[in-house]
């Protein structure tokens, strides 16, 4: 039997006459918010960060996925507003939870940004509301965790508000999947939640695929990305290998993807960047260890994986010493400090600790990154080096990030060295090109 909330819900979907809120407008947040404003749906944005509201508020955006011109438009328009007053969840229908979900010192689970803001929902909190978590967790998390504190009103989920979890799977950079047609997959708490949770979504989403549970959705994003992880672990588990056995890694995967059938391709790398591949998975083992089963597979991808900085940085000193010159003292540019391609995202970069072991290894590290002008990296100031600039200064460059604004033949005829992690000096012949 349907409620009187769920009626009164379903009726503002259909005629797109609700207030939608986000919390949290990051990489995940704002696009969504975009999404729904541009499909006429008045979206308040809420975040704790002023620099991000105050961007907002003046028709700026910051997310390199997102054009300004479209958040001024939405602003002149009113259809997008942003705030961080959460008072403002008392006149919405409905909220996404698009906070970050970290990884502590120990590799357990952070969900102290869930908890947060499922607490400023509960205490604005009211009849009607369909609430939605987006951010990665383990699975049980919107059930466990989210639905006692909105329950603590007397509510009842699935008849007097609505609860669901709905994987975040923005791609940053990717030009083709963007958040409109990247399809959706949705679970409630509930059927009605469930029916709730999709209808919404599709007045912005081209795709919405709903499944059984909340459990369920949270357990499809970890899957996603722990068989990337894997994936990823095996074939570099193999790029060393290859090392050892005086093969190339990378003409091998070349051979093996000519099969139609039974192979999908992966490729080697410095290691895992952004904050979902190499997070996600430890997600998933640290809740499957609580009911007593050892995840070996995901536990070694993720130590293989791991290992990759140190891989490239013995490597580094490696083809240094062909040449009769020590990494100490040696000056290195990091080609690349995103984690991946053509963005301007360094969460999680292995760039990072590449740096970090370059210099306890005595070596003076610089970087050139068009996307990344300037970081802080343990209180020393980094800026991106012009590579026009570059030409003789360098002893070694790493290709870290193979972004498509670097000129490869011009690099290669620039440093005397170059260890390429990506395979990105392809067809350039040069005995000055060294690969992973």
């Amino acid at each position: 039997m349907t409620s009187k909330a769920e009626t009164v819900l379903q009726e503002k979907i259909k005629n797109r006459k609700l207030k939608a809120g986000i919390i949290g407008l990051g990489y995940v947040g704002l696009p969504l918010a975009v999404e729904f404003a541009k499909a006429g749906i008045e979206v308040c944005g809420i975040d704790i960060d002023a620099r991000k509201i105050s961007s907002l508020r003046q028709g700026k955006s910051y997310i390199q996925d997102v054009p300004t011109e479209e958040v001024a438009e939405l602003v002149a328009e009113k259809k997008l507003r942003a705030t961080t007053d959460f008072s403002a969840i008392r006149e919405l229908d409905t909220i996404n939870i698009c906070v970050p979900t970290p990884l502590r010192k120990s590799k357990d689970p952070d969900i102290s940004y869930i908890v947060s803001a499922a607490q400023e929902i509960a205490r604005y909190f009211h009849r009607g509301m369909l609430v939605i978590l987006e951010s990665t967790t383990y699975p049980g998390t919107t059930e466990e965790v989210i639905r006692p504190m909105l329950e603590e009103k007397g509510f009842a989920v699935g008849e007097d508000f609505f609860l669901a979890f709905s994987p975040e799977r923005v791609d940053p950079g990717n030009p083709h999947y963007q958040t409109r047609n990247i399809p959706k997959v949705v679970g409630g708490a509930t059927p009605a939640c469930t029916r709730l949770a999709a209808a919404f979504y599709e007045l912005a989403i081209a795709k919405v695929h709903p499944v059984s549970s909340c459990a369920s959705a949270e357990m499809v994003k970890l899957l996603e990305n722990t068989f990337r992880s894997v994936n990823i672990g095996l074939v570099n588990e193999l790029c060393l290998m290859s090392e050892k056995l005086g093969v190339d890694i990378w003409e091998i995967i070349d051979a093996a993807a000519t099969k139609p059938f039974g192979f999908m391709p992966f490729y080697p790398g410095p290691g895992l960047g952004g904050h979902c591949i190499p997070i996600d998975p430890h997600y998933l083992a640290w809740k499957a260890r609580i009911h007593g089963f050892n995840p070996r597979f995901i536990e070694l991808a993720s130590a293989v994986n791991a290992e990759m900085p140190e891989f490239v940085v013995r490597k580094v000193q490696a083809v240094l010493n062909e040449k009769g010159k020590a990494v100490k003292g040696a000056k290195i540019l990091i080609l690349g400090l995103s984690y991946k391609k053509n963005v301007d995202d360094i969460r999680e970069s292995p760039a990072l600790e590449i740096i970090e072991l370059l210099e306890k290894s005595g070596a003076a590290v610089s970087y050139s990154d068009p996307h990344v002008p300037e970081i802080s990296l343990h209180g020393k100031v980094y800026r991106s080096v012009p590579l026009a600039s570059a030409k003789k200064a360098f002893d070694a460059a790493i290709l870290v990030t193979d972004h498509a604004g670097f000129d490869y033949p011009s690099i290669a005829k620039k440093f005397p060295l170059v260890l390429d992690t990506r395979n990105a000096f392809r067809g350039i012949v040069s005995e000055k090109i060294k690969k992973i």
